[in-house]
């Protein structure tokens, strides 16, 4: 396994999150799956580290989940404007 790549079980374990939480968050469109080998989904772990930042200063903050999806989303399509 690349070092770049980083399984569900080893983000709970790293971040301290349940798993649900990082299925939820997956499910929600907040972490990407950038492979799949068997029943493993495989994150970048520079991702998603930047990504559980992200998402816990907004919800520190005070934002629900769906607005945060929505921040994230439009963030990611500005950022694709050039």
């Amino acid at each position: 396994m690349s070092k770049d790549l980083i399984v569900s079980k080893d983000i709970v374990r790293k971040y301290d999150i349940p798993y649900s939480t990082v299925t939820h968050y997956t499910n929600l469109g907040f972490l990407n799956v950038v492979e799949r080998k068997g029943n493993k989904r495989l994150y970048n772990s520079v991702e998603v580290g930047e990504q559980l930042g992200k998402i816990k200063k907004l919800i520190n903050m005070g934002y629900p989940l769906r607005l945060i999806r929505d921040i994230l989303i439009n963030k990611e399509q500005l950022n694709g404007i050039s």
